[in-house]
């Protein structure tokens, strides 16, 4: 058997491994030891898997990942969210969905502090579902909006997805997160439409709210709310001055949390140890998946495979959009089935080498790929978000229900790949100006 053949046998043992619900990282771990082991021996693949655990973990730029995570789970923790809600709450509930559409844009404020899709559908959906049904909205929209506004935390950064990608890419880690806020916006500009529309439409979908807030009501909440925006500042700010690397920034984002935190009184010592917690839990979970795939990344450059489709890209001659079109068939095909990291993580060895023989910028195929990744947070049968909601829920609303409410939002979702792919400058005009 050749070294291409048996780097594909290896890819859909791999893939048959995960079917039978084999953890990912142990399956891309165990194929690609097997892979190396019969390319090059017992030894070589020893000591591979051996020195790669350190080699990965020595790389400064992936230490932005935990302190995001701790960021995140401060600001949660610490009580700096839990007022998003009722913010948009007063300032948008008058208009058609006004609720679904003030989860919507929490949910893009809570995205942009926690850097996590499930974190965001986890919380917003405590704060806002219950809310919307005791209003006698829709339950499918109800539902979906939270569970679609979730994915927004794959785009906005601060952004797991964009670390990892530049991290494996080599593409600069802070272009990458700057690029995701025209998106993200957009995505959530168009989830807002499409939900004003529906209610227009549907008037019973959304009964309007009974009560009126006052203008008094409306800016004295701003005033709990500002720990967020300020916390976005520090991240965001910090990238685009230049004053802060991506990593530098994570490290400040998270110090800027406990400290906003601890002025407000929010940051106990049990806050402090349950946002540890959730940072080694999370991180862990992340790191061992990305140890696996360097492992099958190193696997699969021994056997040709990158070479080996970089020039089926020239022979064929698929030219940038059939390189796109391919790429968003497997991520389409893989969201339905695997978590959204592993999906990255296995398919970048494989598309990389497509993207150079393409000329395509790394950036702009960063923002397409994250945002495929957030389609397969929501599809079925194995939609993260929509069993995130769920288990908030409960026997309320059915599971069916929930992912009968998501094919409006995945539509939307494709438009806006659409429009990312006609028009790459909403992708590559904010990294430009850092140039």
């Amino acid at each position: 058997m050749d070294s291409i053949t048996l780097a594909f046998v290896c890819l859909v043992g791999m893939i048959a491994l995960m079917a039978i619900r084999v953890p990912i990282a142990i399956a891309l771990g165990l194929t690609s030891f097997a892979g190396i082991w019969a390319l090059k021996g017992l030894d070589t693949s020893l000591r591979v898997v051996g020195s790669t655990p350190f080699e990965f973990s020595a790389s400064w730029n992936l230490s932005a990942i935990p302190m995001f995570l701790l960021m995140g789970g401060i600001a949660f923790r610490g009580g700096l969210t839990s007022s998003l809600f009722d913010a948009a709450r007063l300032w948008l509930a008058r208009l058609p969905g006004g609720l679904a559409v003030a989860a919507n844009f929490a949910s893009a404020m809570f995205a942009a502090a926690s850097g996590s899709s499930v974190a965001t559908a986890a919380a917003m959906g405590r704060l806002a579902i219950p809310e919307m049904l005791r209003y006698r909205y829709n339950p499918a929209l109800a539902t979906a909006t939270v569970a679609a506004a979730g994915t927004l935390g794959s785009m906005i950064p601060p952004s797991i997805a964009f670390v990892i990608f530049g991290w494996y890419t080599e593409t600069p880690i802070g272009k990458l997160l700057i690029a995701g806020i025209f998106p993200g916006l957009l995505n959530a500009a168009l989830f807002a439409a499409f939900i004003i529309t529906y209610c227009v439409v549907k008037p019973d979908a959304a009964p309007p709210p009974p009560d009126r807030p006052t203008l008094a009501e409306k800016f004295a909440i701003l005033l709990k709310v500002w720990p967020i925006p300020a916390l976005i500042l520090c991240v965001i700010g910090g990238i685009y001055s230049g004053l802060t690397t991506a990593t530098e920034a994570a490290a400040f984002g998270a110090f800027c949390a406990m400290i906003i935190a601890w002025l407000r009184g929010g940051l106990t010592r049990q806050t402090f140890k349950e946002s540890i917690v959730d940072t080694l839990h999370s991180g862990a979970s992340i790191f061992l998946i990305a140890v696996s795939a360097v492992l099958l990344t190193r696997f699969l450059a021994l056997a040709g495979l990158p070479q080996f489709m970089g020039d089926m890209v020239k022979e064929m001659e698929l030219g940038a959009f059939g390189v796109i079109f391919f790429m968003v068939v497997i991520y389409l095909i893989l969201g339905c089935f695997l978590d959204p990291i592993g999906i990255m993580l296995i398919t970048l060895p494989i598309l990389l080498p497509m993207w150079k023989a393409a000329g395509l910028d790394l950036i702009w195929m960063g923002v397409l790929v994250v945002m495929l990744l957030e389609i397969g947070l929501l599809t079925p049968p194995v939609g993260l978000n929509a069993f995130v909601i769920k288990s908030v829920v409960g026997d309320a609303v059915p599971l069916s229900t929930i992912f009968r409410g998501l094919l409006w939002f995945i539509a939307v979702d494709i438009v806006v790949v659409i429009l990312l792919v006609a028009f790459p400058q909403i992708s590559l005009y904010l990294p430009s100006l850092l140039e």
